[in-house]
């Protein structure tokens, strides 16, 4: 996996602080910094939130694919 996660890239190439994602996820900001730092591993409740508030696939988020549409 890129040293970079998915999580920090979308993020940050939208200007969203992880304390405004935190927010509107409902979370904690260490949830979010530990995420992108690949200390913690998000269940997936929590993925499927990040992937619908960033209108992006699971399959994105988890590098396994580079396509950022959602199927549905």
């Amino acid at each position: 996996m890129a040293a970079k996660t998915r999580i920090k890239e979308l993020r940050e190439s939208r200007g969203i602080t992880q304390l405004k994602l935190a927010m509107d996820l409902n979370m904690n900001q260490n949830a979010i910094s530990r995420y992108e730092n690949s200390t913690r591993q998000a269940d997936y409740e929590t993925l499927i939130a990040i992937a619908d508030y960033f209108n992006v696939s699971i399959d994105y988020l988890l590098f396994r694919t580079d396509k950022m549409e959602v199927n549905k």
